[in-house]
């Protein structure tokens, strides 16, 4: 069967001017359909769209334009941070930045691309943009090209810092699944990309946080939920196991947090602010409190 779709495609292909080698094809939508079990009209879409997208030239843009996910553009960026790998199948990842922000970026091992360093600046053309946990991100793909920059890029907001009162918790916090594959959490046991998957388990929290003028919204991963809640990953499992329900740990971390004040410090990327530094602030008045949960509120908070 993968076979024979593979032929159609490379007919596509033709018809559209790009000679694609059949067996590159066919590989492809194997790994897709059978490997990450994607339905076969999802996996062919995927597989034309993306060397379609490849054989285009990227815009250059700065990090600020990037509002969309499945976009090819060129970034002039810093590299702010590298990340330890979390997956195999992850060379590198972190945060790099332009003088309108800062991103999360991801580069595959199968892409086979030379690894960049912190603090170095970079030319990087072909990326594509996607989505995760919520924010924009950049994926560095076979079609990347890296060049390395002698000039220095100035990066805009690299930390952020602020006070005030949690007022939510959202969806999509507490005892969460991951995607082996890509990290993305999963959404009823689905990866946006690798469809169904085991997934292993990760403790988060997308909260808002709110001063009394400005609501904002904060991402805080385990190490910190960890350090914050006072619940490690095994012991929400263990709740999670004991009372047949995973949304005991989301109810769990909205007691201990919804109204307390808090110091936070961390970069911004998108819409977050992810958290790297937290510390309880001087308390404020239950009916401050209040008064912050009804601003929220009225914010469609």
């Amino acid at each position: 069967m993968v076979r024979d779709i593979a032929e159609q495609l490379k007919v596509r292909f033709s018809e559209m001017g790009l000679e694609v080698p059949l067996e590159e094809i066919e590989k492809k939508l194997d790994e897709l359909i059978n490997g990450f079990r994607v339905p076969v009209e999802e996996a062919k879409r995927s597989v034309l769209s993306q060397y379609a997208k490849e054989r285009k030239s990227a815009d250059l843009v700065k990090v600020k334009d990037i509002q969309s996910e499945g976009r090819w553009i060129s970034l002039k960026t810093k590299v702010v941070q590298l990340w330890p790998s979390e997956s195999k199948l992850i060379a590198q990842s972190g945060l790099i930045g332009d003088d309108t922000g800062i991103i999360r970026f991801v580069s595959w091992i199968k892409s086979d691309l030379p690894p960049v360093e912190e603090d170095k600046c970079y030319m990087l053309k072909n990326v594509v943009t996607d989505e995760w946990q919520g924010r924009y991100s950049v994926k560095l793909t076979r079609s990347t090209e890296i060049v390395p920059l002698e000039e220095d890029i100035e990066v805009s907001s690299l930390v952020e810092e602020f006070v005030g009162a949690i007022v939510d918790i959202q969806s999509g916090s507490g005892l969460i699944k991951r995607c082996e594959f890509c990290n993305r959490a999963l959404l009823k046991g689905s990866c946006g990309e690798h469809g169904k998957v085991d997934g292993s388990y990760d403790l988060r929290i997308k909260g808002v946080i709110d001063d009394g003028k400005i609501v904002q919204e904060i991402l805080l991963n385990r190490e910190i939920v960890e350090n914050l809640i006072g619940i490690t990953l095994d012991e929400a499992k263990k709740m999670a196991v004991e009372a047949l329900d995973q949304s005991l740990v989301l109810d769990a971390f909205q007691e201990r947090l919804i109204g307390r004040y808090f110091s936070i410090k961390g970069p911004r990327v998108g819409r977050y602010i992810l958290v790297e530094h937290i510390t309880s602030a001087p308390k404020i008045s239950d009916k401050e409190v209040t008064e912050l949960i009804k601003e929220s509120e009225a914010l469609g908070c």
